[in-house]
């Protein structure tokens, strides 16, 4: 490749703090801390997008050359990059958390890349000012659930960072998975993942909550100049530049929340430190995927109690993230009106959103009165009948809408007790389906594509991605790059690859890492 041209804006453009290096502390009046990945002892290539690297221009030779390893397992830098940790605060399972910034994030760079530019972020390269008493590490098995599922993500078509590599450190990191005083030493490896911008909301809470109007001001006018290719972006500061931005924020947030809910992922931990204002996936921690349907279900064992993040109330806290955000935003809007206007548009564009996946999933042209009970009515069989909401949905692509037979949908249920006691509803919901599908007369191989399309075979469910880190904790990596070959064409049928389209297996059901996580990664 040509050598990579890095123009690092956020560092450049935005106030820093006036002591470097990594030694914890309390940052105020700057956005960011200039720190150092801290190298490792063997860093070893385990796995790359290709995709990602022809994005930011690496090609295979570059990517291969031990350098590589070198640079994204942070023992080395590519000229033009200036590492730096950014700072912000947060809202942690609906409390104000203070401070909280990159604690094992280091960002190397702004890669200019084909017009684009993209922010090189590396997870687990060490401490930062903002790692409190943590190491600043990333062990093995959650890289690995990052870099898988940050390019699933992408290739179901939902908003996401992006993951370049995953580099195996050679050295040991130290975890209590549990939080239950069983602490042991696991693999340590870093990602290096990729994205437009990480600024999330808490980057504006924590100077709003210090009272520093000045930081809040720039980060705002520095958002939009960098981030936001909009027309709103070459109006003045101010109203209506701050609203239309505010609701470009509130609406990306509706789409991405209701791209969630289609394909059935579950964040785990949707703090507003973990919310980007592009509308992207961040921060890949404790999420999981609904496989029986149940709408109170959480992957996050530290939200086992309350589970304020359940698959079925994330469209609740994006919003209460949203008024969070508003809040802070409030110095700098003379009334409340316009901030008010991006929440209601967070409501319509998630209502808008919602339909459409609804009409896609179910196989229907135009919306039509009844046609939301009709899918409340089909997701409570699934809830009722204990059955797979993927295979579910996927199953409906194969119903005959002429000859309705609930046959096509057996692979989905769990239990053949609440099969047996869920067949005759189910029957009767597919009579109904059916004849409103035929009501519309689409053709059928359009239709069949539609719904194929909304309602993926392929995702990246808890258990799966467990074999594929039980592998590498044995030495094996080839796992992680069969099941991202898998995960690349997440809506296509893949002959021979069945296996990655199945029920959760029983010894899955309670299996740690296959049904609810901790934070501890």
């Amino acid at each position: 490749m040509m050598s990579p041209v890095f123009d690092n804006r956020f560092i450049r453009e935005l106030p820093g703090d006036t002591e470097t290096g990594p030694r914890r502390r309390e940052v105020t009046g700057a956005a960011w801390s200039s720190v150092s990945p801290m190298p490792v002892a063997a860093p070893c290539l385990l796995a790359h997008s290709p995709e990602v690297a022809a994005l930011l221009g690496f090609d295979a030779a570059t990517v291969q050359a031990p350098g590589f390893a070198e640079v994204f397992g942070g023992n080395a830098l590519y000229p033009g990059m200036q590492p730096w940790a950014a700072n912000y605060g947060g809202h942690q399972f609906g409390h104000w958390a203070g401070q909280l910034g990159d604690g094992r994030a280091i960002s190397l760079g702004e890669l200019l890349a084909d017009g684009r530019r993209w922010e090189l972020q590396l997870k687990g390269a060490g401490p930062t000012p903002y790692s409190r008493s943590a190491d600043g590490r990333a062990v093995l098995r959650s890289s690995i659930r990052e870099f898988l599922c940050s390019e699933a993500m992408h290739h179901l078509g939902v908003p996401t960072t992006r993951a370049l590599s995953l580099v195996g450190t050679g050295e040991a990191v130290v975890r209590d998975m549990f939080y239950d005083g069983h602490p042991r030493a696991e693999p340590g490896a870093v990602v290096c993942r990729v994205a437009p911008s990480f600024i999330r909301f808490g980057s504006f809470e924590l100077p709003a909550a210090r009272g520093d109007v000045g930081l809040l001001r720039q980060l705002v006018d520095f958002c939009i100049d960098r981030d936001f290719d909009h027309a709103f972006r070459h109006l003045p500061p101010g109203l209506p530049r701050d609203g239309d931005w505010f609701a470009e924020v509130c609406t990306r947030t509706a789409t991405l929340v209701a791209q969630w809910m289609r394909v059935g992922f579950v964040h785990g931990v949707m703090n507003t430190d973990n919310m980007s204002v592009l509308g992207l996936t961040l921060d890949y921690g404790p999420y999981g995927w609904v496989e029986d349907y149940d709408p109170d279900w959480t992957p996050n064992t530290t939200d086992a109690q309350g589970r304020r993040y359940r698959f079925g109330t994330q469209m609740q806290v994006a919003y209460w993230n949203l008024v969070r955000l508003a809040q802070a935003l409030s110095p700098l809007f003379d009334e409340v009106a316009p901030l008010q206007a991006g929440l209601d548009a967070f409501q319509s564009r998630f209502a808008e959103e919602e339909r459409r996946h609804l009409l896609a999933k179910l196989g229907l042209g135009e919306y039509r009165e009844g046609d939301e009970a009709l899918m409340a009515q089909f997701l409570q069989l699934l809830h009722d009948g204990e059955m797979d909401m993927t295979l579910a949905f996927r199953a409906l692509a194969d119903v005959d809408p002429d000859r309705p037979d609930a046959a096509a949908l057996e692979g989905a249920f769990y239990s053949a007790e609440r099969r047996a006691r869920a067949m005759p509803a189910l029957h009767d919901w597919l009579q109904r389906h059916a004849a409103r599908v035929r009501d519309e007369a689409l053709p059928a191989a359009g239709r069949r594509r539609t719904m194929q399309a909304a309602n993926p075979k392929y995702v990246p469910r808890n258990w799966l991605l467990q074999q594929a880190i039980d592998r590498a904790e044995r030495g094996d990596v080839a796992g992680i790059g069969e099941l991202l070959d898998v995960l690349r064409h997440p809506c296509d049928e893949q002959p021979g690859r069945e296996a990655f389209a199945q029920r959760r297996p029983e010894w899955a059901r309670e299996r740690a890492g296959c049904s609810m996580l901790s934070c501890s990664s």
